[in-house]
């Protein structure tokens, strides 16, 4: 596995457990980055960036969640997204196809049959709506 598909896999799993016992993601982030092993810096910059844009990546997430408000969706799916549109969104240095592409790899692993479809149209639908076309 190639170091920034690793440091997503790293930042999901903070997002989630962030989410699934209502903490604060960056006091997650800093108790993972005091135990091994190291967080890489891509880990860091996303959970920051997810923490720094929450309202905006929340408010499209639930926007172009066809049928289902960001509440209903999977912990797991919901963390997917949150870091796949930060990084969609402010991450510049990273291709649109490669964040979809890497989110939906992600939904494959760790969520259910129907994610990596739904996760690949949110973020489709996104990205469509956000990002200007040249």
């Amino acid at each position: 596995m190639a170091a920034r598909s690793k440091a997503r896999k790293r930042a999901v799993d903070v997002l989630y457990e962030a989410d699934v016992r209502g903490g604060d993601r960056l006091a997650v982030l800093r108790d993972r980055m005091e135990t091994p092993p190291p967080v890489p810096e891509h880990t860091i910059r996303l959970v920051e960036g997810v923490a720094e844009h929450a309202v905006r990546i929340d408010a499209l997430i639930d926007a172009h969640a066809s049928n289902w408000s960001i509440d209903r969706l999977p912990d797991v799916d919901r963390a997917i997204l949150r870091m796949a549109v930060f990084e969609l969104l402010w991450a510049d240095d990273v291709p649109d196809v490669v964040v979809i592409d890497e989110a939906v790899e992600l939904a494959k692993a760790l969520s259910t049959d129907d994610s990596p479809a739904y996760v690949n149209g949110v973020l489709g639908a996104i990205l469509a709506a956000e990002v200007p076309t040249a």
